[in-house]
């Protein structure tokens, strides 16, 4: 194997692993709720209910609320019911729109 193709063997390998991965909001101190960097707080995003959820839109949503994680709910859609301080879930009806945004 050259060197050149050992680099780019490597340079895949790692873009590879770099999909796989994700990113998580600091935990926090134990004993807290949830940590300060990922609490949700869903009041300061109620002016996207009624608002189509576009890509700029949810993106918005989602750093807004201070979410570590976002949950786009369809119509149908099933869902886990565990509790996430860190996860704001954005329900979206049959056209598009937002319906509704709940911490969680």
């Amino acid at each position: 194997m050259t060197l050149r193709s050992a680099a780019s063997f490597a340079l895949l390998a790692s873009i590879a692993l770099a999909a796989c991965s994700s990113v998580q909001p600091d935990p926090g101190t134990p004993g807290r709720n949830a940590a300060t960097a990922g609490a949700c707080n869903a009041g300061p995003v109620a002016w996207a209910v009624g608002q189509q959820a576009e890509q700029d839109v949810m993106a918005r949503v989602w750093r807004e609320s201070g979410a570590g994680l976002i949950r786009p709910i369809g119509p149908g859609q099933v869902v886990t019911r565990d509790f996430r301080p860190d996860r704001v879930n954005v329900e979206i009806d049959a056209n598009n729109t937002i319906t509704r945004i709940t911490c969680g």
